[in-house]
């Protein structure tokens, strides 16, 4: 596995890294068995990043993976600040430091590889005293590194004026391609490593869905296509399902022959230099190897380039709900 660096942290880390929300269960029953087998063959493949939260399955987690983290020596960054006991306004030091402790004592470790705020409101991050405390937790050594998990390219920008901050994590792919203007330069130019998360827009790029297609009543592909539950970017990055199955057509036609159509989107990502890891949930064991593979994939051509963000700017940014 191709290995980045990520950011100021100094951590070099697998191009793909593992999403673990679906080890929690979030989205229907994950067994301790598969959840095991899914660590596994990430171990196996080489993915020495994964990231977790305090609210994944309310913190299981962060219990899964602990051990299995520490003995293969993988990077685990964990998130914090969505939970009830902070979210929406109720963050304080105090608190902030208590959900940290909680994630190290799941985690079995004494500090924390990397804790990033988790999607915290806008108005918090403007007002910058979170930075400050983690700052501190930092110093005190209950955290090597922090970051921030972002859901607009505003916040992004926010959190880029903190020195303090080592690790961005924003939702970049075909469907929500703008932090390539900005952000990206900026955050390379701070030595702040970028996390992609969502890199399929909840499966949509994958390719395997139609207009038909259905999902479980406990899977937010479901229960937040309109974003009644959380932000409606975090669904189908903002685009409805139907229309995205669409664009997804479109897509298919510009894609290299022979690349699948999950590799197509992830190689266009990785072909971002800025980029550090790929953090692409699987809810199988066999899934992670067709992710990997899109390491091994040629660069997209720079022409190729250039037509996908043109194609993005006239026909899916006018699509995306919940501003970008």
């Amino acid at each position: 596995m191709k290995t980045r660096r990520l950011g100021k942290t100094g951590f070099e880390v697998s191009e793909i890294g593992l999403g673990c929300w679906q080890l929690g269960g979030d989205f229907g029953p994950v067994e301790d068995e598969a959840a095991s087998a899914i660590l596994d063959a990430a171990n196996g493949a080489g993915i020495n990043f994964w990231d977790t939260a305090d609210v994944y399955g309310g913190g299981l987690s962060e219990r899964r993976i602990g051990a299995h983290a520490k003995a293969s020596g993988v990077k685990v960054a964990t998130k914090l600040g969505r939970s009830a006991a902070l979210f929406p306004n109720k963050y304080s030091k105090d608190r902030v430091r208590e959900s940290l402790v909680g994630s190290a004592q799941r985690l079995g470790v004494a500090s924390l590889d990397l804790a990033q705020l988790h999607c915290v409101p806008t108005e918090v991050l403007r007002s910058g005293e979170i930075f400050g405390w983690m700052d501190e937790f930092r110093a005190e050594g209950l955290v090597r590194n922090w970051g921030a998990s972002v859901e607009t390219i505003e916040e992004g920008l926010i959190c880029l004026e903190q020195p303090g901050c080592a690790t961005l994590q924003i939702i970049f792919n075909l469907f929500r391609q703008d932090a390539a203007e900005k952000l990206l330069p900026l955050a390379a130019e701070r030595d702040v490593g970028i996390i992609v998360r969502l890199p399929l827009a909840s499966g949509l790029l994958s390719g395997k869905y139609d207009k038909t297609s259905t999902f479980d009543t406990s899977d937010h592909r479901n229960y937040n296509r309109d974003g009644q539950a959380f932000s409606v970017g975090e669904t189908f990055s903002g685009i409805k399902f139907e229309r995205g199955v669409e664009l997804v057509q479109e897509l298919k036609g510009l894609a290299p022959e022979g690349v699948p159509m999950s590799q197509f989107a992830l190689r266009w990502i990785l072909d971002h230099p800025q980029v550090s890891t790929i953090i692409a949930g699987v809810s199988k064991p066999e899934q992670i190897a067709d992710n990997v593979a899109a390491t091994e994939r040629k660069n997209l051509f720079p022409a190729l380039m250039n037509q996908l963000g043109e194609w993005y700017q006239k026909e899916v940014k006018p699509e995306i709900r919940g501003g970008v």
